[in-house]
């Protein structure tokens, strides 16, 4: 996919999320929402995860359906590197999991013993990484938001105004 086209795609996206319907703070909350969960190692169940939240802290769910795609196809294995590196610094484990190079039965058995590891270091690592991430995108977004909302409002009273003096010239 050429760089235009992620461009393209990525400004698309921006204008629909600004579009989403509803107040910049809960808007911009649900992104962050979204954001921190999605450095969580809960690929599969992180839409239905950010949404539940949402739901109960009556926060934007369609934001943080949005916020979680931060891993996505593409960007997961830097996420999950990332994440995994960090919080192995913070457990103080060495860097136990390499990769296998040929698969059997033995192998295997061992990456399952290593995965509440695995997965207690991913996950401390995605909060240390999710939490500045979420407070940087609430930030952004809802200054962003809060922006786009103003500059709609300043057009509508323009037409308005526009329109109030065409009916008074006729």
């Amino acid at each position: 996919m050429p760089i235009r086209q992620i461009n393209s795609s990525f400004q698309k996206a921006c204008v629909r999320f600004l579009k989403i319907r509803g107040q910049p703070r809960e808007i911009a909350l649900g992104l962050s929402l979204g954001l921190f969960i999605g450095m969580t190692p809960s690929l599969g169940f992180q839409t239905a995860i950010a949404i539940f939240l949402a739901a109960i802290l009556k926060w934007n769910k369609i934001s943080a359906a949005i916020g979680v795609w931060i891993t996505n196809p593409f960007s997961a294995p830097f996420v999950y590197s990332f994440t995994y590196l960090i919080g192995a610094k913070i457990f103080g484990v060495s860097n136990s999991f390499n990769p296998p190079t040929e698969l059997s039965f033995s192998i295997a058995l061992d990456i399952l013993k290593k995965t509440p590891e695995i997965f207690w270091v991913l996950t401390i690592g995605g909060i240390i990484i999710g939490l500045p991430i979420a407070v940087i995108g609430y930030y952004l977004s809802y200054s962003s938001l809060l922006k786009y909302q103003e500059d709609i409002k300043k057009k509508l009273h323009i037409k308005k105004k526009k329109l109030i003096h065409s009916k008074h010239d006729k």
